[in-house]
């Protein structure tokens, strides 16, 4: 059985001490790919690093996290830009969004920066990787003017209505990405999933954040997408076998990597 831990951030400082048994348990998990998603220019170096010493198993994408817009956002979206512009193979823009939880100081900002990484997705023809709080309609109104376009990508981290994933799906070429969240006892997730196509469905773990049940409490890491897996075949009433082999081949379609 393989499956796909479509979003992790292996490369924080909270795996600093046990990396190589945080991947081991991740491979005894029957994982086969873990996708990084970047934050800003300050994880550029150690998301490299990790992919680079995980090579064939790790995938980088790039891009500037939408709670890291700020005042010098230009700067970073100068680095974002130049790194897609080298060698390296990113395999994805992301994670990139909006985020009005913390703060809306800086929402124009915050839009500005997302549809600029959006047209560098359509040049460079990469999927983009959504990271969506508080923020859906917001995020919404970005994405419309590129409703024809051939834009692809992932709603990270979905946590919202049966409403928004039918919004969502307009897009044809977005998957929604599940974690640990609906695994919680108060999640609503489990209601909407039975609205959503499996079809277009992602796992994830969104490590070292949001660990399902049941090891809420500790640290998440990329083996824990296994819970995540036994709560959707649930919801689903299919068999672990087929919603592990579903959305991985999502994942892979996603990423460019389906053989």
């Amino acid at each position: 059985m393989r499956l796909i831990d479509s979003h992790s951030h292996l490369f924080l400082e909270e795996f600093a001490e046990d990396l190589p048994q945080v991947m081991e348990r991740a491979r005894e998990a029957g994982v086969t790919h873990i996708f990084m998603p970047n934050i800003d220019s300050t994880t550029i170096e150690p998301m490299l690093q990790v992919c680079a010493e995980y090579k064939g198993y790790c995938f980088p994408m790039i891009g500037l996290h939408p709670t890291s817009v700020n005042a010098e956002y230009e700067k970073e979206l100068a680095i974002v830009a130049k790194e897609l512009a080298s060698p390296t193979e990113y395999v994805a823009i992301g994670e990139i969004g909006m985020d009005l939880y913390w703060d809306t100081t800086f929402q124009e900002e915050q839009e500005w920066a997302l549809d600029q990484q959006i047209r560098w997705a359509l040049d460079y023809n990469l999927p983009i990787v959504i990271h969506c709080r508080e923020a859906f309609d917001a995020i919404y109104k970005v994405l419309q003017p590129y409703r024809k376009a051939p834009l692809k990508g992932v709603f990270h981290s979905f946590t919202g209505t049966q409403e928004e994933a039918e919004r969502i799906m307009e897009f044809p070429d977005f998957l929604i990405g599940i974690n640990g969240v609906i695994t919680f006892k108060k999640s609503t997730l489990p209601d909407v999933l039975t609205h959503i196509p499996l079809e277009r469905i992602v796992l994830e773990t969104d490590s070292p954040y949001l660990t399902p049940m049941p090891n809420r409490g500790k640290r998440n890491e990329s083996a824990f997408v296994k819970d995540t897996l036994i709560k959707v075949a649930g919801v689903y009433d299919e068999s672990l076998e087929k919603v592990a082999q579903m959305t991985s081949e999502n994942a892979l379609k996603m990423f460019g990597m389906l053989k």
